[in-house]
């Protein structure tokens, strides 16, 4: 005879959180006003499709007036080793002077943000803003269209990434197209929290299928962009 070992269902409670940030990868958007001054910025709104991004940010911040005028950036991925850096960037602004909004929540004007992170600025290959030398990736992109959110504070970027950057130990060995997800270990934000990713709990069924599968025409397109050539940081 065989017994049912389920337990009871749990009984959901209705809620209204302020916020619907249940747990997304932290993100460090490097962009370049359009005197080519560098900004880095952290945020965590944003998901992938293919070699393309949808970013959310408020129309008021430094990176989208840098995404609206210059229509580049650079997704720098920091890892759960770099929580520090993320949390120096918290409630700074490269505008100047604070908007009142900001300011009321105790955020404060920052003009070398790369500095206030401790992190290094290094020449992007497709884009003017640089990448953060220390994050185990970063995605060169372009800005493609942009969607205005509710009211219009909110805007979606959707932006085509470029050129891809890992550190090498985070690379599955002898690939060239293949990250290591037990190598890699993302900065999560959870409901304003930082945190890292536990163990792999068992194997996935999805991954049978070969990621090459889900390879996009962008991946082409992006092997014919030329290099720009090294900047002067």
């Amino acid at each position: 005879m065989s017994t049912d070992i389920r337990t009871p269902a749990a009984v959901h409670t209705a809620l209204e959180p302020s916020i619907l940030y249940f747990g997304t990868p932290v993100v460090l958007i490097s962009s370049c006003d359009e005197d080519g001054v560098p900004n880095l910025a952290p945020m965590s709104s944003a998901f992938w499709l293919g070699w393309r991004a949808v970013l959310g940010l408020g129309t008021r911040s430094k990176t989208a007036r840098n995404l609206l005028a210059t229509g580049e950036c650079v997704l720098n991925l920091p890892s759960d080793a770099l929580a520090h850096a993320v949390d120096r960037l918290a409630l700074t602004t490269q505008v100047n002077p604070v908007p009142e909004r900001k300011y009321e929540r105790g955020y404060r004007y920052v003009e070398d943000k790369f500095g206030q992170a401790g992190l290094t600025a290094v020449p992007s290959e497709t884009v003017t803003p640089p990448r953060a030398a220390e994050c185990p990736v970063a995605m060169e992109a372009v800005l493609e269209r942009h969607h205005p959110v509710d009211d219009g504070g909110t805007v979606a970027f959707e932006v085509r990434v470029q050129r891809v950057w890992v550190h090498e130990d985070i690379r599955t060995p002898g690939t060239d197209d293949h990250i290591d997800p037990d190598a890699w270990r993302p900065l999560i934000m959870s409901f304003q929290q930082l945190y890292g990713l536990g163990p792999r709990l068992r194997p996935s069924a999805l991954a049978t299928i070969p990621e090459r599968c889900y390879r996009s025409d962008d991946v082409d397109r992006a092997r014919a962009i030329p290099t720009r050539g090294s900047q002067v940081l």
